[in-house]
């Protein structure tokens, strides 16, 4: 269930920008990049009006839009605007740009202390995500491939999955953890903006509207505010990218020092199927005749390893990283969290995760668990979960509130059952929850239940002898879990490449013209929201008409109000559908003249008649008789 979420938001981006026509655009920004050009005329990109109504298109939807700034507006107190005012107000923004300030909220972090949020105006994050959509296909051409966090296609699945091969493959025992003090609060403006540079970001208007970004003032929690000089603010759009961009420097840096070291002889490397080079061959000549320093970096975000051979190396290693991330990027390193581990001898803790290698016979394997910390903080979290379904705020609360302890579990599932030995993780966590659960519900658990033929949980949990049902409702087992080899992304899948997207998703099989005629269709002062939401009725129907079936060219479509406007009816998705327009008007039409010329005109039979009364009957109109 959750992994399906994960993966439809993945296809949704790909899938917005074929609706607004922008998918060459960035495939050739991504191939540019790739060659090495320089880009200093992106700002009429971003400012054309198909990426500016695909910024809202991706926003609109996302939890965060629901979330107001210092103006105390959301995505609601936009969606009303007419599209070509929406448009406009953007460019405007960015002709002499000043963001407003940003608003600090705290969240709880799992060891008890707050992690600071920077919450910009709902105008300033469509803003940053119109600059993040021409940004990523440029930087993505540009980073590492083992850079994992935030960024598409990437997750810290592949991240744990780099580091298992480091161990079982590469055989590297050592590893270096570096943890940067406060790497978001104290990243370098002056030093982003010349990295963006050195990647091809030469647009300097571009460059100026994001140092101003930088700079927004923040308002505290007592409303007084403070300038920023440095750092990045959590919970911008932008941000994860620009984190990603300056710690992209870091692990080309490591790459240099081996992987990516040039040899006066160029050796012969097999090269696989998927295009990855196998240079297997000149790393033993390069052990055997230099005195080169093995070592491999693995990152997700802020968080990275880097493994090495010996323990003379990664002690080295430490040195030089420490000392290259204050020189290069003036950023600290936390010394009571950094340090180098020999995972013969211990775990090491990495994205929720503990990693050691495990003697087995005359090799070593991969041993890994959740973290001690992780386990606390599901146990904690599920704990709360269970108070909240002992107590209810209504009687239907209690259903609401199984469905979500449910999603919990299966999160938990889903995220660490990449682990080697989460089986004996989760029955820890179980032992703890069974306790709680017999303490509340005592003799209302029962071991036999009712499971609906196609719901997830009987798929998933239906032959778990330790499924429990509350209220005729089944709570999902946490102890039962089953471990799975984590997997790497595949080489070919690619947001901005023809052959990258046919392994992530199937293009769209229907008349794109019609589509781009939608989205470039002047507004007649219709709102934002009704434009984005009529494209997507259109993919949504296929391009047919939903009473007769047919396809509809252009000028024969026309969207219609379910609830008319005059009686309360809004421009929400739900509340419209795609009609052809002779359909339309006799959905509409109350003279029995008109009504008569349409009918000969449609034909309906009886299933297009009853589709058509039923629209009339939500119209508050009279039903059709044939």
């Amino acid at each position: 269930m959750l992994i399906s979420k994960k993966r439809k938001a993945k296809k949704s981006k790909i899938r917005h920008a074929e609706y607004y026509d922008l998918v060459a655009t960035f495939d050739d920004l991504y191939a540019k990049s790739k060659e090495n050009q320089m880009f200093d005329r992106l700002m009429p990109l971003i400012l054309s009006e198909e990426n500016i109504l695909l910024a809202y298109r991706n926003i609109k939807r996302n939890k965060g839009s629901e979330t107001s700034g210092v103006d105390e507006k959301t995505i609601r107190n936009l969606e009303k605007i007419p599209k070509d005012k929406f448009v406009e107000k953007i460019r405007q923004k960015l002709s002499w740009y000043k963001p407003s300030p940003v608003r600090r909220v705290e969240i709880a972090k799992p060891d008890g202390r707050m992690r600071p949020l920077g919450i910009p105006t709902i105008w300033d994050r469509i803003i940053q995500q119109s600059i993040l959509q021409v940004l990523e296909p440029i930087c993505e051409a540009k980073f590492h491939e083992r850079s994992n966090g935030f960024r598409p296609n990437r997750s810290a699945e592949h991240a744990v999955a780099q580091c298992y091969n480091m161990i079982q493959q590469r055989h590297l025992y050592f590893v270096v953890d570096i943890d940067i003090k406060g790497f978001f609060d104290n990243v370098n403006h002056t030093k982003l903006i010349q990295q963006m540079w050195h990647l091809g970001i030469r647009d300097k208007t571009l460059l100026c509207i994001i140092r101003q970004m930088l700079k927004a003032p923040i308002v505290l929690l007592d409303g007084s505010k403070i300038y920023p000089q440095k750092g990045t603010p959590q919970g911008g759009i932008l941000s994860p990218l620009l984190s990603n961009i300056v710690l992209n420097e870091l692990d080309w840096w490591i790459a240099s020092q081996w992987e990516e070291m040039p040899t006066h002889y160029p050796y012969k490397n097999f090269v696989h199927k998927n295009g990855s080079v196998n240079r297997g061959n000149t790393f033993k000549v390069a052990l055997r005749t230099s005195n080169l320093k093995e070592m491999w970096i693995v990152r997700y975000a802020d968080d990275f390893k880097i493994f090495c051979k010996k323990r003379n190396d990664a002690d080295k290693v430490f040195i030089a990283t420490q000392m290259w991330l204050k020189e290069r990027l003036s950023l600290e390193i936390s010394p009571e969290k950094s340090k180098v581990m020999n995972l013969k001898k211990k775990y090491s803790d990495f994205l929720g995760f503990k990693i050691k290698a495990h003697k087995k016979k005359s090799s070593y394997v991969v041993y890994s668990h959740m973290s001690d910390k992780s386990i606390k903080k599901e146990v904690q979290k599920l704990k709360e979960q269970i108070w909240h379904i002992q107590h209810p705020k209504s009687p239907n609360a209690e259903g609401t509130a199984i469905n979500l302890f449910n999603s919990m579990v299966i999160g938990i599932h889903n995220y660490y059952h990449i682990a080697t030995n989460v089986n004996l993780d989760c029955a820890k966590i179980k032992a703890q929850i069974d306790i709680v659960l017999h303490n509340r519900f005592g003799n209302r658990l029962k071991k036999h239940g009712e499971l609906k033929p196609h719901d997830y949980v009987r798929k998933r949990y239906g032959s778990s002898s330790q499924l429990r049902f509350l209220s005729g409702k089944p709570l999902c087992p946490i102890g039962y879990v089953q471990t799975k080899p984590p997997m790497w992304k595949k080489r070919k899948v690619c947001n901005y490449t023809v052959e990258g997207r046919a392994e992530i998703h199937k293009s769209l099989n229907m008349d794109m013209t019609v589509l781009h005629k939608l989205m470039r269709a002047s507004a007649n002062d219709r709102s934002i929201e009704f434009m984005d939401n009529r494209i997507s009725l259109y993919t949504a129907q296929h391009g047919k008409c939903a009473v007769t079936g047919k396809y509809l060219k252009y000028d024969e479509l026309h969207c219609h109000h379910k609830l008319p406007i005059y009686l309360g009816g809004k421009d929400n998705y739900s509340n419209l559908v795609i009609l052809h327009i002779d359909v339309h008007r006799l959905v509409h039409a109350v003279a029995q003249k008109t009504i008569a010329f349409y009918l000969q005109k449609v034909s309906p039979n009886k299933t297009m008649m009853n589709k058509i009364n039923k629209l009339r009957k939500t119209a508050e109109l009279e039903p059709i008789t044939l």
